[in-house]
């Protein structure tokens, strides 16, 4: 689950099935008690009729614990995060970072860092599109150390510079649980 409308879909769709749900946030469910076999495969369907699944494997779950963490971080958090995101990672999760390193780039293929990267371009790619903030207010609220630093980079895994971008008004915006594919 990697946005607001996705909680809501889950949370409807529990409630349809009579699944006790606590809460839900982007990609946990906190339910009232363990599901039944039953149940378990009727969550299943439905996740899968809407495009997800129910990770119980635990490098799995740890994994989509970290995109959810760097996708809320990057497209949803209005506070920024005061340390760099390694440290981040690892006091959230309570585990060692090259633990979570070496999970997250052998099952995704890429590195948290490069995955981190591709996160904010899809922020200054929407931004551009938006024409809410400009290009130094993106700089500072995604920690670059400065302006030519997020052209650069833009520019290196989109190949237009962000003025290039913009001109162009190219619909190059991937879905953010699809950004590492």
């Amino acid at each position: 689950m990697v946005c607001p409308r996705c909680i809501r879909i889950i949370k409807e769709q529990l409630t349809l099935l009579n699944i006790p749900v606590i809460e839900v946030y982007l990609g946990y469910v906190d339910l009232k008690r363990p599901l039944e076999p039953a149940e378990k495969e009727k969550v299943k369907e439905f996740l899968s009729d809407y495009g997800f699944e129910l990770l119980e494997e635990r490098k799995a779950k740890l994994v989509e614990q970290i995109k959810t963490l760097i996708i809320d971080a990057v497209h949803y958090k209005e506070e920024q995060i005061t340390s760099n995101y390694s440290t981040y990672l690892a006091q959230t999760i309570g585990k060692d970072y090259s633990t979570l390193s070496h999970a997250f780039s052998s099952m995704e293929g890429i590195t948290i860092e490069k995955y981190i990267i591709l996160q904010k371009i899809e922020y200054i790619k929407a931004q551009l599109d938006y024409e809410e903030l400009s290009l130094g207010e993106i700089a500072s609220k995604l920690h670059y150390s400065s302006l030519s630093h997020l052209s650069k980079q833009f520019k290196a895994v989109t190949g237009f510079t962000p003025s290039e971008y913009k001109k162009l008004q190219v619909n190059g915006r991937n879905s953010l649980d699809a950004v590492s594919q």
